[in-house]
């Protein structure tokens, strides 16, 4: 029985750790993220390429990293091809984005 994946939390932990390592205007490769939680054999580290891009596309859309093709950012919806990740603009990984909960923040609250 194949042994479960790492979960999405270990994934965004150990994309934002490598990315960080690497420093302000470097980049790894995606694969670089699935080696190390798959370890160095294709079959534990190549079924990771999709999880590590999905969590890469959420990670990009909350600005906490850059996905790059050929240099250039990508929209997060639509690319294809080799990528690399990157930090965003910054130079640093932004923290956590504050939980969105039902949309109700309280500007968005009708006065009373």
């Amino acid at each position: 029985m194949p042994r479960p994946g790492p979960s999405p939390e270990r994934i965004e932990e150990r994309l934002l750790a490598l990315v960080e390592e690497r420093g302000p205007g470097k980049t790894i490769c995606p694969s670089e993220v699935a080696r190390d939680l798959g370890g160095p054999h294709p079959d534990g580290w190549a079924p990771l390429m999709q999880p590590v891009r999905r969590v890469a596309v959420r990670l990009m859309k909350q600005g906490r990293v850059a996905i790059l093709r050929k240099g250039r950012p990508v929209d997060p919806d639509d690319f294809r091809g080799v990528y690399r990740l990157s930090l965003p603009d910054g130079g640093s990984v932004p923290a956590e984005p504050a939980d969105e909960g039902d949309g109700n923040s309280s500007s968005e609250r009708p006065a009373t």
